[in-house]
């Protein structure tokens, strides 16, 4: 989740009828500094850097005592260790790469390609397409294998349109002289490199107007496309399919989820006779840049050189940082667990769960009071809502792969996570032929963020959110629900956003309105969709058909908290909305900001603290809003979906 801001000419004078975000948080907005190495500070950015600072020194300690609370943990320290050890980078420079790289010299045709895609894929190097195996969505008590194209330079495939011209050419041209400064590094002539690089862009071009935006990719129930295996053959007819699906599970599947159908009908434009030498350069020179931040201390800063442009950053991560960010995001669930035993207690998990249930009783009642819903549909909604699965905080226990986490830790850092990657990979095609499982949860308890799982049907709150100001047993009641409880209530309103609405109770695409039903429904979302499409920020417009499933999940949670509030003691509606646009708080540079309206599926966070409260009466009552101020919208056009 991200956020902005944006800033006033005289900031002294904003009335929270205006401008309800400002009004909150001017005074934090003026005393906020970015850091060098971030795009972005306040709201959730700051938890998580405060919650990285206390993880750092917990791992510095350990580290120095040599004393562990397990066996996990003291592996995720060992890789901690090695990821700071710059001397030990130094010495084993870019090598490690291009011994990985190395592999791409034996490809000489579309059959050593076949013969070679499992040793390619698990050598972790960028392939025309990728397999994978996912939950099935049609039944989500099994797998299924997925195909998907690969991704591209630009930060989305809509760079690649026309109108994006000037963006993409400037972008482009930040990317090459960082991939001239790394090829420069390997034992390739100068010629070479230039083709390499030229290879690369030219395939990119290719990739670009095929693969799916991040707009298409917001509807993600449109990911399930079953095709009979021999379909997928005809499509990808220069490789032996059938041959690389029997390597990697030992049979072949009958059917495949195609995730991007125009891709994989234009496969022959992709990789063909034409394109299968610029095939190889691209995933040399992709494969490297990737690999930068496994490498040495000078790779690693001109690694990330592209990414710190378009997002603003001025400095590179720490060395220090790097490896924490590192180790505790392969040791993500070890590393939550500890996070959230030690920092989250058990009276604050307590008391947040109880609002769950009361968030989830209450939206029942909504839905029973529902009118765009007739009886049947509403039943089923009702079900819906008793199924969710609740995690607060963090699990009970750790999953079964961490302790197939093994490597050497005399290998250079490249190899130990290649190693560790490798594991995760074969571990995800062995999944293919298991049973699902609802219990491993999405989020680690060491992440500032939250989320529903649409084909679980379970909604995830890590401990590490939880914490002011979204929460806290010393805030009041109001804040809370302000806070925490309506981003709650934002999670269970996936569930009927305009992709959950496609999935039952137990995360089954499975299509349980009448068709009135979704007329209504679908009405509702073109008006959200109204409410926010075209508006004009100084950083660019937004485009309220991307954001439109978050946009909705804001306005059910704001609905269910604020019928809560009607029955809380002592209720503050003024606590409640200060609250609320508390939360969104933050600071970012321009940059930053042009890149998440292309790709974050979430409204500008100044629009998320000012729109919601405007369609609610509460809104108007609490602070008197009238027709002349900023932050009023008509009776009429004022949307209510949950």
């Amino acid at each position: 989740l991200y956020y902005t801001r944006i800033k006033m000419m005289d900031t002294d004078k904003v009335r929270i009828q205006d401008d309800l975000y400002t009004y909150v948080n001017q005074e934090k907005l003026e005393e906020l500094v970015i850091p060098d190495d971030q795009p972005s500070v306040g709201g959730f950015q700051t938890l998580a850097v405060d919650v990285e600072k206390i993880m750092i020194n917990e791992f510095k300690e350990m580290c120095a005592k040599g004393v562990y609370p397990n066996h996990y943990l003291e592996k995720a320290c060992t890789l901690f260790k090695i990821a700071k050890n710059a001397e030990k980078k130094e010495k084993d420079g870019i090598f490690p790469a291009l011994k990985n790289l190395s592999i791409l010299n034996e490809l000489e045709s579309f059959d050593t390609f076949s013969n070679m895609y499992k040793s390619l894929m698990f050598n972790q190097l960028p392939l025309p397409f990728q397999i994978m195996v996912e939950t099935d969505m049609k039944n989500t008590k099994k797998h299924c294998v997925c195909i998907q194209g690969p991704s591209v330079i630009l930060p989305d495939a809509s760079y690649y349109k026309e109108e994006m011209a000037q963006q993409k050419e400037m972008l482009l041209g930040i990317w090459t002289n960082m991939a001239k400064m790394i090829m420069a590094k390997t034992n390739l002539s100068l010629e070479d490199q230039n083709k390499y690089i030229e290879d690369t862009l030219v395939f990119d071009e290719i990739l670009g107007r095929l693969v799916k935006t991040s707009e298409e990719w917001s509807k993600y129930v449109e990911m399930y496309n079953p095709m009979k295996v021999s379909k997928v053959v005809t499509l990808l007819k220069t490789i032996r399919f059938k041959q690389i699906l029997k390597e990697l599970f030992g049979f072949i599947p009958e059917t495949i989820i195609v995730t991007e159908p125009r891709y994989f009908k234009n496969f022959m434009n992709v990789f063909n006779e034409e394109t299968f030498e610029l095939y190889k350069h691209w995933s040399y020179v992709i494969g490297l840049i990737d690999s930068c931040s496994l490498l040495n201390e000078e790779l690693r800063e001109l690694g990330s050189m592209y990414y710190r442009a378009i997002a603003g950053i001025p400095s590179n991560t720490s060395i220090e940082k790097f490896a924490y960010q590192l180790s505790s995001n392969i040791y993500s669930e070890p590393v939550g667990l500890y996070y959230g035993e030690k920092y989250f207690g058990e009276e604050a998990k307590k008391d947040i769960t109880e609002i769950v249930y009361q968030i989830i009783d209450t939206y029942k009642t909504r839905i029973q009071n529902n009118e765009i819903l007739e009886e049947v549909t509403k039943e089923k909604a009702i079900l819906k809502l008793s199924k969710i699965g609740v995690k607060m905080g963090y699990p009970d226990k750790v999953q079964d792969i961490y302790n197939k986490f093994v490597f050497n830790e005399e290998d250079s850092l490249y190899d130990v996570v290649h190693t560790l990657k490798e594991i995760k990979i074969l571990e995800n095609l062995e999944d293919v032929t298991k049973p699902t499982n609802p219990e491993k949860w999405a989020m680690p308890g060491h992440m500032v963020n939250a989320c529903y799982d649409p084909f679980v049907n379970d909604i995830t709150f890590p401990a590490a959110i939880l914490q002011t100001p979204f929460y806290s047993i010393k805030q009041t009641r109001s804040e809370n629900l302000g806070g925490i409880g309506a981003v709650i209530g934002h999670e269970i309103s996936h569930a009927f956003d305009s992709n959950g609405a496609k999935c039952d109770e137990y995360g089954n695409i499975n299509n349980w309105w009448t068709k009135e039903d979704k007329k209504r429904f679908n009405t509702k979302i073109k008006a959200m969709i109204k409410q926010f499409d075209g508006i004009e920020l100084p950083w660019g417009k937004v485009n309220g058909k991307f954001i439109v499933s978050e946009n909705m999940a804001d306005n059910g949670g704001m609905a269910v908290t604020l019928e809560i509030m009607q029955k809380t003691p002592n209720a503050s509606y003024e606590e409640y909305f200060e609250n609320w646009a508390k939360v969104w708080c933050m600071k970012a540079k321009t940059e930053f900001l042009q890149l998440l309206l292309n790709l974050d599926v979430h409204a500008p966070n100044i629009l998320r603290a000012n729109i919601t409260p405007r369609n609610f009466q509460e809104w108007y009552d609490t602070f008197h809003v009238q027709k002349t101020d900023k932050m009023y919208i008509a009776p009429g056009k004022r949307i209510v979906i949950w």
